[in-house]
């Protein structure tokens, strides 16, 4: 185990992942001392007995990764993720809306997650930075932390883009010191992740995380 590990959400969202790969995925979490496994919300019984009174948690994603669902859908599927066996969920803002200066509907839309999964979760919010302009970024960190978010998050790693330096100093300056940040999106090698921790993140999401403690490089966005 590196020190590096404990910052890392250890991930596989594709959509063709198979109960073989989602097995590999939790011994490896176990193995290096990863944060957490991050699966898509049908993952998450099978990593929560997998995982049961190991150190690395359970994290999905919810209205994921266009963030087009409805608040309501995505409250349910938030309670229904911990009861699953979730412990963290990263959740995608309405991402048109907010482009649309609605804020209010896109803070409300965060306080439904943050109020469905209120001292059963954490909570970590993603922005999708590749969409966003520089204000956007700095509004909707705002948005975040003001409806109890407990991360703001960089990107889904579906919409091109991905985390950068620029963007985590930026997000970690438009937050209050209660909220952390996740990198997430084109991390995949050690010195990338060292850079991000660097400038502020205090998780990392990659699908390289092994790739990232062995100091090799990993070919996988998310």
């Amino acid at each position: 185990m590196t020190e590096l590990a404990k910052y890392i959400d250890h991930t596989l969202l594709k959509p063709d992942a198979t109960f073989e790969q989602i097995e590999g995925l939790c011994e490896e979490a176990k193995t290096y001392g990863f944060a957490s496994v991050c699966v898509n919300p049908y993952w998450v019984p099978l990593c929560s007995q997998l995982l049961a009174g190991e150190i690395p948690k359970v994290c999905t994603v919810i209205g994921f990764p266009l963030g087009a669902s409805s608040s309501r859908v995505k409250a349910f599927e938030t309670k229904q993720a911990i009861i699953d066996g979730a412990e963290e969920i990263d959740m995608v803002i309405n991402i048109g809306e907010l482009k649309a200066n609605r804020d209010e509907y896109v803070k409300e839309d965060i306080e439904m997650v943050v109020q469905a999964a209120k001292g059963q979760a954490i909570v970590k919010v993603i922005i999708e930075t590749a969409l966003l302009t520089e204000e956007e970024k700095e509004r909707v960190c705002r948005l975040a932390d003001g409806a109890g978010a407990d991360f703001v998050k960089t990107s889904t790693g579906f919409s091109g883009g991905g985390a950068t330096v620029e963007d985590i100093r930026l997000m970690r300056q438009s937050v209050s010191d209660r909220v952390r940040i996740k990198a997430s999106g084109g991390v995949r090698d050690k010195a990338g992740a060292e850079s991000m921790v660097s400038a502020g993140a205090d998780r990392i999401g990659a699908s390289s995380g092994v790739a990232i403690i062995s100091g090799k490089n990993g070919e996988e966005d998310y």
